[in-house]
């Protein structure tokens, strides 16, 4: 059995129903039969990419953005271990000495 495949418009009336008329994101899903996490992310997906959210199947564009911004988050992550390390570093030599 293959995965259901939502067009644009109906992933964007589901979420301007949450987002426009305030109904409740379990209410709209339950409403139009898909599951609540699914509307979480298209909702997610609007808020981040606006209008060009839900492009259509295989848009290599839209893929290598979100790579972009996956590896964007997962860098500052990193710089913020990594300053959170040498401050603990500083700490210990103060310490010892």
């Amino acid at each position: 059995m293959s995965r259901k495949v939502y067009d644009r418009q109906f992933k964007m009336a589901a979420v301007q129903l949450v987002l426009e008329e305030n109904m409740f994101v379990k209410e709209v899903a339950k409403e139009l039969s898909i599951h609540s996490n699914t509307l979480y992310r298209w909702i997610n997906e609007y808020e981040e990419y606006g209008e060009s959210a839900f492009p259509g199947r295989g848009s290599a564009l839209y893929h290598s953005q979100y790579e972009m911004k996956k590896l964007k988050r997962e860098n500052e992550e990193l710089r913020k271990e990594l300053d959170l390390l040498k401050k603990f570093q500083v700490f210990l030599k103060k310490k010892n000495v």
